[in-house]
């Protein structure tokens, strides 16, 4: 099998419909699955995917386990030589996934690869960035450059006249790695309940070698914040324990702690300024 599609879906029914639909439609050929774990959605959308799509397998859980756990429950059935994290609030462009599989197929030291991602509009949106360091995460600033490119592309255009490129990690909306890569790396760090994963698992492949791009004639559509829109509270704080969890992995628990310190006294800020103005 070629690929396993894992689609991690919480309350977004709608949109898992149109993604789901999308992904059947635009494969070219591809030997395939399609995994999606519900995350004790009250919407029904487990219920949802087993009529509509029920070639699809589901896995419906009674709580909600965070995303890296929920990808780690669809890679221990997974088949394929590529496993895709796609979240259910994309749209699959015709040719995307073909040529995601293909790119990988032609560079065997690609541990994991992404496509260009698009907003609604056509717009660029930024899927890639440098590994996280403690002063840009201060200045809430990721760093977009390319090595090699002078200027920070800032259309799609421009993208697509780089072709394909090396960055340090690619966004978890569509991330395509090589099983090999996984099993040498191991699966995806639970740890991280939402937020930061996709920055950890990179990070780990780069440190045993592996490269990872970005395959701009590949493009999805990434609605973005489907999910987290629902809780921004809860997903506020998950982020800043994800930055502090991710640091006092790859850096030290000092630097890890110093962040979350700074974060939420920028967080303070910010909210008391709100409250002024």
């Amino acid at each position: 099998m070629d690929l396993s599609i894992s689609i991690v879906s919480w309350n977004t029914r709608d949109v898992l419909n149109q993604c789901l639909a999308s992904v059947y439609d635009t494969m070219d050929g591809l030997d395939f699955e399609v995994i999606v774990v519900d995350n004790a959605s009250t919407d029904g959308s487990a219920d949802m995917v087993r009529a509509k799509y029920p070639q699809a397998k589901v896995i419906a859980n009674t709580k909600n386990i965070g995303f890296a756990a929920a990808n780690n429950q669809a890679l221990e059935i997974a088949g394929g030589r590529y496993f895709l994290l796609l979240n259910p609030d994309t749209i699959c462009n015709p040719g995307a996934l073909a040529k995601l599989v293909e790119f990988m197929d032609n560079h065997p030291r690609c541990g994991a690869v992404g496509p260009m991602v698009l907003n609604v509009d056509g717009s660029l949106q930024y899927s890639w960035a440098k590994f996280p360091t403690f002063w840009n995460e201060i200045r809430g600033k990721l760093d977009r450059r390319i090595e090699g490119v002078p200027v920070v592309p800032a259309n799609p255009s421009e993208v697509r006249a780089l072709g394909a490129f090396r960055v340090d990690w690619v966004g978890g909306c569509c991330l395509m790695a090589r099983r090999d890569a996984i099993e040498q790396v191991g699966p995806m760090d639970e740890s991280l309940f939402m937020y930061c994963e996709e920055t950890d698992w990179c990070k780990r492949l780069s440190d045993m070698g592996w490269e990872v791009w970005v395959e701009p004639s590949a493009e999805i559509v990434h609605l973005g914040g489907q999910s987290s829109c629902q809780i921004p509270s809860e997903a506020a704080a998950r982020l800043r324990i994800s930055k502090r969890r991710y640091f006092e992995k790859h850096c030290c628990k000092y630097l890890g702690w110093m962040l979350w310190v700074a974060l939420g006294v920028r967080r303070s800020l910010k909210n008391i300024t709100k409250l002024q103005g």
